[in-house]
């Protein structure tokens, strides 16, 4: 069989969450309110950024670009998602797939390059308080974010690519609600062992880099908070420092269950379930974390919510 002959897969059906039609509705409903919520959340720190000219620093500038960035990784899937509930027929072209694969790795690529940085802003804050506004100024904050985006969309095109020249000869049917590489290569009708170490090696490669960058940074971090004389000093900084653990924790927890093999053998329950936290619910969860501990940041949602208000009436 050559290769025309072989690849004649012009679609998958992503089965999503195989249910009858009553659940079905149900989770559409469950899923667009999460769905609208997550973007009123991240695009509320987004405005506040935006409005308030006392988080015009690179802390929050690096959190404006994280809600960004949840804005977007949550639309590569979730609208789909959507579509799907409703959908009889549930397909994705084979373009559309391997361009949601490549969209939604290379968003969640520059999420784990966006939380190194926001640990090193937060090491640079704590350790070397004096120094900080010298070293971490605007214009070397965004040369990194930009750093962070491009190389993450850099990273992929490569395996991407060789995985859209194997041969998929049927079936075409993904038990998943994203087109995820584990799923994809079980469809392929030739073994791919090499596209499989390759993933692997890339995705694993870049998950404990990053990883262990953060972990380092906040031992320094944690170091140099027990040297704090004064209590409330020492509340503080844990109090900055907490909401951006308890994200990395979320993410990288469920990640790393994920792509460190990506045809491991996890059962398609659990992948959806992981894939889910981490596409889904962690973007839904990360404004409440980063609002609800920050003075800051509270102060500028309760004045865009002033303003609305006063522009009403």
């Amino acid at each position: 069989m050559n290769m025309s002959e072989a690849n004649r897969v012009t679609e998958f059906i992503l089965l999503t969450f195989p249910c009858s039609r009553e659940v079905q509705i149900l989770l559409f409903l469950l899923f667009c309110v999460s769905y609208i919520l997550t973007l009123m959340g991240n695009g509320a720190i987004l405005c506040a950024v935006k409005v308030d000219h006392r988080l015009h620093t690179p802390m929050y500038l690096l959190l404006a670009n994280f809600s960004f960035l949840e804005i977007c990784y949550i639309n590569t899937t979730v609208p789909n998602m959507l579509t799907n509930f409703l959908s009889e027929s549930k397909t994705i072209s084979f373009t559309a797939c391997f361009l949601q694969f490549y969209f939604f790795f290379s968003l969640g690529t520059a999420e784990t390059f966006l939380l190194p940085l926001m640990a090193f802003d937060r090491y640079l804050a704590i350790c070397w308080p004096l120094q900080y506004p010298t070293i971490m100024n605007s214009r070397l904050c965004i040369n990194l974010v930009v750093l962070c985006w491009v190389t993450a969309f850099l990273c992929y095109p490569v395996p991407i690519y060789f995985i859209t020249q194997l041969p998929f000869c049927g079936p075409n049917i993904i038990d998943h609600f994203v087109c995820d590489p584990g799923p994809l290569l079980a469809l392929s009708c030739i073994p791919a062992p090499g596209i499989e170490l390759s993933c692997s090696l890339l995705s694993s490669f870049i998950i404990f880099i990053t990883f262990f960058f953060i972990l380092a940074s906040y031992m320094l971090v944690l170091r140099a908070v027990f040297r704090v004389p004064s209590g409330a000093g020492r509340r503080k900084a844990f109090s900055t420092c907490g909401s951006h653990l308890v994200v990395v924790s979320l993410f990288y927890g469920t990640i790393m269950v994920m792509y460190i093999n990506p045809n491991s053998g996890n059962p398609a329950g659990t992948q959806k379930i992981v894939t889910l936290i981490y596409s889904s619910v962690t973007p839904l969860v990360n404004p409440l974390i980063y609002s609800l501990r920050n003075k800051d940041m509270k102060a500028a949602l309760r004045k865009i919510q002033m303003c609305t208000k006063i522009s009403q009436n």
